[in-house]
């Protein structure tokens, strides 16, 4: 066998590789034969010159050509990995109470320091961080169907209103008050990475996400943050850049990134609708509005559509004019109708 006789095509794959696209770890290998060493698709380590790039079936085949496994990304350990989270994520969902590491690792059969760095580089969370983000999820879904908002929060899984309101705010993430004054006493790293839609910045907390755009740079991130402590990304911010490259060239995948964006209320209601917008369809303002208990309020709507932080991971470029024109777009109409073509493409 080749090299490549697995692959329908190599330039896709090397897209994917470009991409750091989780999508495709475990069903090729890319293999560098400068330094001797193959890796799965995503792996963070910086890319290689094409021309020193061959793509095998697997590890296996990646073996007999005499290359060995990279220790960062460990390709042989994918399928597993894989397994072992997809094991984890339904035994959070399914537990009554929350779960220790420990208990969740001894179960998918890692070690629990082990699986910590398994789960957070798939999920882009702690096995603790998306057991709170659940229950919250939980608690909002059941904040709409019942009477009373302590039964709303013990439906939820909670032990206490105590407990709802102190996860609550954690999870908000950037508090507040600093976003209203200007990420005061906030660390922000960026970095601009190349995406088939140009140039992109993204900057993120030590919690998330926190400003993802294009055509912008540093002295735009320190305008809008002014009294943050703006510094360049460094190595471990690698894979979250990876991953929202990967969600431009495929927005209708679900990014499963951490995000650290506030708003007022309306605001997240609203961007709370646009991520419920299934890929490749589109919503009027005025539909948003009024999905939102608003329905006068279509010009606000465009307003907190307008406000949106984290370009393409809350999906603003899926909501139109109601006369079914795509309206505006703070980075170009072009983009926004290539996001949606994206996204329509991958639906069909």
């Amino acid at each position: 066998m080749t090299p490549q006789d697995s692959l329908l095509d190599p330039d896709i794959a090397w897209q994917a590789v470009q991409a750091r696209d989780r999508s495709f770890d475990g069903r090729f290998v890319t293999g560098v034969l400068t330094t001797g060493i193959y890796c799965r698709p995503s792996c963070a380590a910086r890319h290689p010159k094409r021309g020193n790039v061959r793509f095998f079936a697997g590890g296996k085949e990646a073996r007999e050509a005499g290359l060995r496994a990279c220790k960062r990304c460990m390709p042989d350990t994918v399928s597993r990995d894989e397994a072992a989270v997809a094991k984890a994520v339904a035994l959070i969902g399914a537990a009554e109470e929350a779960m220790k590491l420990d208990r969740i690792a001894q179960q998918v059969g890692y070690s629990p320091t082990h699986f910590l760095r398994v789960f957070r580089r798939a999920m882009g969370v702690t096995p603790a961080a998306y057991a709170r983000r659940l229950r919250a999820d939980r608690a909002e879904h059941a904040l709409g169907i019942e009477d009373r908002v302590t039964d709303a929060i013990y439906e939820a899984g909670y032990s206490g209103p105590g407990r709802f309101y102190a996860e609550t705010n954690k999870r908000l993430g950037m508090t507040p008050s600093a976003w209203r004054k200007g990420g005061a006493g906030v660390t922000i790293h960026w970095a601009v990475a190349q995406t088939s839609l140009g140039d992109m910045l993204v900057a993120a907390t030590d919690r998330g996400i926190c400003r993802l755009s294009f055509d912008e740079g540093e002295k735009a991130l320190r305008t809008r943050f002014p009294n943050a402590d703006i510094v360049p990304a460094d190595g471990e911010m690698a894979d979250l850049v990876g991953r929202a490259v990967a969600a431009v060239d495929n927005p209708a995948r679900p990014h499963g990134l951490p995000l650290d964006v506030q708003g007022t209320a309306f605001q997240e209601a609203v961007w709370r609708q646009l991520t419920r917008i299934p890929p490749g369809e589109t919503r009027s303002y005025a539909q948003i509005a009024a999905a939102v208990g608003k329905p006068r309020a279509v010009r606000a709507a465009g307003s907190a559509n307008g406000a949106n932080n984290v370009a393409i991971l809350i999906p603003c470029h899926r909501v139109i004019r109601t006369d079914g024109s795509l309206g505006g777009y703070a980075y170009g109409l072009k983009r926004k109708e290539a996001l949606l073509e994206r996204e329509r493409a991958a639906r069909d």
